[in-house]
């Protein structure tokens, strides 16, 4: 919809290759999502057998972080916008392992969840639209394809360190696990951060479509113009939607599968198909993106998670069927996140956008799990299976209409 202003910097020319820069995103963002959003599902019953502390509170420690990640998006996206990613990863890699450090050395309840606040923000700093943000700075529209492949690192976040998290529990305790983890964002993110991603040149925050809203002190005063407001509510409504989807199923699946008299191993084994599932569309996302615009990834990926949702509340005998229709439609579904805005907005304001974007849905997932336990104890799982189809049938025609906005010719060719 839009193009970058007349001399808007080009840092990519500068930096890494796409493949290190990648690479090197990945890496941090499967740690950064194992001792953060992943962390408690390894530590959340070590922590109340050995504090005594509810597990209600124990857990609500990720709720109380994704909402000050929620609260501090949009500065975020204006630093990177502004500074770059460098800088803001950085302090990320800093703001988590200080958390880490407060729920190792926690002497009481209130210390601990004080210290998800400062995990919060850093998370709101390091994770995935954060790191978008920071590809959509360094290359432009180019970064569609370093989207996709980081989407693939990401997937293997919980693959890769509730194993890790278990083992240093068993040896170290829980306490002792968060200060390995706090040791890792500063001896091993922190450097990466620093000495492998480019630096860049300071820039003014564009507004979309070209039109520059600048304060005097260089940061962008945040306004969408007219013509882009209406797809902007669109693409956050249906963003927001999804991630509160994603984030009650993935608390609740086991609930859900035992209700339908699925032995837990059984269970366990169905839903452990998820992510094969992502990582599989993820994949194939990535090779035929070029030949499409991603209005069809984001359509594509809300009809897949309604579908496989759907056939899990319609009692459909093949369940294997549905959680891979659900879990190919969330892989994708994050592709879109991070490539529909930059194509969308353009490269001048696409961390900006991806901030306010990053907002509402990070709250969305911190109230999630309580308005999913919520929905389970008071009508059971059938219900709230109705209600998360219900749910995603409104994100699919949210996509619908927002490509209905789009101008003819933008909606038919690729990126």
């Amino acid at each position: 919809m839009s193009s970058p202003a007349a001399g808007t910097l080009s840092p990519a020319a500068k930096a890494p290759g796409v493949a290190v820069v990648v690479s090197t995103l990945g890496v941090t963002q499967i740690l950064a999502w194992g001792s953060s959003y992943y962390l408690l599902a390894v530590l959340a019953q070590p922590i109340v057998r050995d504090t005594g502390w509810p597990l209600g509170w124990v857990v609500g420690g990720v709720s109380l972080g994704l909402l000050t990640a929620g609260l501090a998006s949009p500065r975020v996206g204006d630093s990177i916008q502004y500074r770059g990613g460098r800088p803001v990863l950085a302090v990320s890699a800093l703001l988590l392992a200080l958390g880490l450090i407060g729920l190792a050395l926690a002497p009481a309840l209130p210390v601990y969840l004080a210290s998800w606040l400062v995990i919060g923000a850093g998370m709101g700093a390091g994770l995935y639209d954060a790191a978008f943000a920071t590809l959509g700075r360094l290359y432009g529209q180019r970064a569609r394809r370093a989207i996709a492949s980081l989407t693939l690192f990401g997937g293997f976040a919980s693959t890769v360190c509730w194993p890790l998290s278990a083992m240093m529990v068993s040896h170290v305790g829980w306490r002792g696990a968060c200060l390995i983890y706090a040791g890792i964002h500063l001896a091993i993110l922190l450097p990466l951060y620093l000495f492998v991603l480019p630096r860049e040149p300071k820039q003014a925050i564009t507004a979309p479509a070209g039109k520059e809203e600048t304060a005097p002190s260089g940061r962008a005063q945040g306004r969408l113009p007219p013509g882009t407001a209406m797809i902007f509510i669109l693409l956050a409504a249906a963003i927001t939607i999804a991630s509160m989807i994603s984030t009650v199923v993935s608390i609740h699946l086991m609930t859900i599968l035992q209700a339908r008299d699925i032995a837990l191993a059984a269970a366990v084994a169905l839903g452990a198909l998820v992510g094969p599932a992502q990582v599989s569309a993820r994949a194939l996302e990535m090779f035929v993106s070029r030949y499409h615009h991603p209005i069809w990834t984001m359509l594509g990926g809300t009809i897949s998670v309604a579908v496989g949702v759907g056939a899990l509340w319609a009692r459909l005998p093949i369940i294997s069927a549905a959680l891979v229709f659900y879990g190919a439609g969330i892989g994708i579904e994050s592709i879109a996140r991070g490539t529909l805005p930059l194509v969308l907005f353009g490269e001048a304001s696409y961390a900006t956008i991806m901030g306010r974007i990053a907002m509402p849905s990070f709250l969305a997932q911190a109230a999630a799990p309580s308005l999913g336990a919520l929905l389970m104890q008071s009508f059971g799982p059938d219900i709230t299976l109705a209600v998360l189809f219900a749910t995603a049938v409104l994100a699919a025609l949210l996509v619908a209409a927002l490509w209905a906005c789009l101008p003819r010719s933008t909606k038919l060719t690729a990126a």
